[in-house]
């Protein structure tokens, strides 16, 4: 062996390696808790979300649709007073001509309101009466009527009002028929010259009654339903919808010609869906002529 060389010690070189890798490790170990905690710490913790697991919802009930006002235009503020002396009568207390068609069972055709009323009366007819019994109860009833308003309007074109009372049917169900009198005045007390039923709501019923140069228009709701007389006309062919809601109206132009009220234009149906549609002329005598031509 050379002098001034070490000599070689290769288990001692072992342990200082052994001593190195585990200080190393231990080094390494600390370091990789430390992360951990650190990582751990930063981490928030997650809470469930308040109703992320509820049962869903019931459905919200749609709401039901508005039904139209089909009483609107004939309870407005237009032809609520005049200078005319009929301005001052009193119509709710009254006897009023029955029209056609709303005549009590006996025969009897007019009826006197009370403070704006006169109650229905109803008699039941039983299967064990007799065919006398039975008679006798059917001429016992009687229709019942409610005043609704009154109009003053100039209906006959000579420069003085008239009255048009609007009464409705008491009917004991949901049918709201009406029967229109119109008066004028006469030696210092009504009276009448123009008595009319119109029909119920959609079918016929009254929307509107008015006067224009000279003339009195009057609007049924329906297609193509007017007046003859004192009874509004029937449906025409395919004129089917709900009661409450009518599509459809017809204007009417009456002239008095001093004894009665006579049709005097072309009878107009317009579309209450599509207002800017035009209106059809007539058109019962066109859907007629329709039918005629099948045959």
């Amino acid at each position: 062996m050379q002098a001034g060389v070490p000599a070689f010690r290769p288990e001692r070189k072992s342990e200082e390696m052994r001593l190195f890798d585990l200080n190393i490790f231990a080094l390494i170990s600390i370091l990789l808790i430390s992360g951990c905690r650190s990582s751990q710490q930063d981490i928030p913790a997650v809470e469930p979300t308040p109703g992320a697991f509820a049962a869903p919802s019931s459905p919200v009930p749609t709401p039901s649709p508005i039904l139209p006002n089909l009483q609107s235009e004939i309870l407005d503020n237009r032809n609520r007073a005049t200078t005319s002396p009929i301005g001052a009568f009193d119509f709710r207390n009254h006897t009023y001509e029955l029209p056609r068609g709303w005549q009590n069972p006996d025969g009897t055709a007019d009826i006197t309101l009370v403070n704006g009323r006169v109650p229905r009366v109803d008699r039941n007819i039983r299967e064990e009466m007799d065919d006398a019994e039975k008679a006798e109860a059917r001429a016992e009833r009687r229709i019942g009527m409610s005043y609704v308003t009154t109009k003053y309007l100039d209906a006959t074109g000579d420069g003085v009002d008239e009255a048009v009372v609007i009464l409705k049917v008491e009917t004991g169900g949901a049918a709201i028929p009406q029967i229109v009198h119109i008066f004028a005045w006469r030696d210092s007390k009504p009276e009448i010259i123009w008595p009319f039923r119109t029909g119920d709501r959609a079918d016929g019923g009254l929307k509107d009654i008015r006067a224009e140069n000279g003339e009195l228009v009057i609007e049924l709701y329906g297609q193509d339903r007017f007046l003859l007389g004192q009874t509004e006309t029937g449906k025409i062919t395919g004129d089917e919808e709900q009661l409450c809601c009518p599509t459809y109206f017809t204007r009417t132009y009456y002239r008095w010609n001093g004894n009665a009220f006579l049709l005097t234009r072309k009878r107009l149906t317009f579309s209450i869906n599509d207002p800017r549609a035009p209106a059809q002329e007539n058109l019962g005598d066109k859907m007629n002529a329709v039918e005629k031509s099948k045959k």
